[in-house]
């Protein structure tokens, strides 16, 4: 039984874009977790720096356009916690990319079976 040329199109056009919604989307949870990535090693840099500092030091964050001065216990509790935060983003958008980019592979995989397998004219 033989699809017609219209519902043959339709169903191209469906695998197509969904092809190219996964690579745009993999391509953007790469960028995103590459950009979480360099936050991370920021904070760790911050982190090393404030435990490497001895003794009793003024600790300043950032709030707008002022600091506001900060025990050093609970900077290093934020910063930790940031890391921390960080760190499951990272993971959930490696996870996220994994699952695009497989998205894609079958995609591009069914248009090969597709094309593979379609009558020659």
């Amino acid at each position: 039984m033989s699809l017609s040329d219209e519902t043959l199109r339709k169903i191209l056009n469906q695998i197509q874009q969904t092809a190219v919604q996964s690579q745009r989307a993999h391509a953007l949870s790469v960028q995103q977790a590459n950009a979480k990535e360099r936050e991370r090693r920021i904070l760790q840099l911050t982190i090393d720096e404030i435990t490497g500092i001895k003794g009793d030091v003024n600790l300043y964050k950032g709030v707008g356009k002022m600091f506001l001065g900060v025990p050093r216990k609970e900077m290093e509790s934020d910063l930790k916690g940031q890391e921390k935060e960080l760190t499951d983003d990272i993971n959930n958008l490696t996870k996220k990319s994994k699952y695009l980019e497989k998205q894609f592979n079958d995609a591009q995989a069914q248009l090969r079976d597709i094309f593979h397998h379609a009558p020659r004219q």
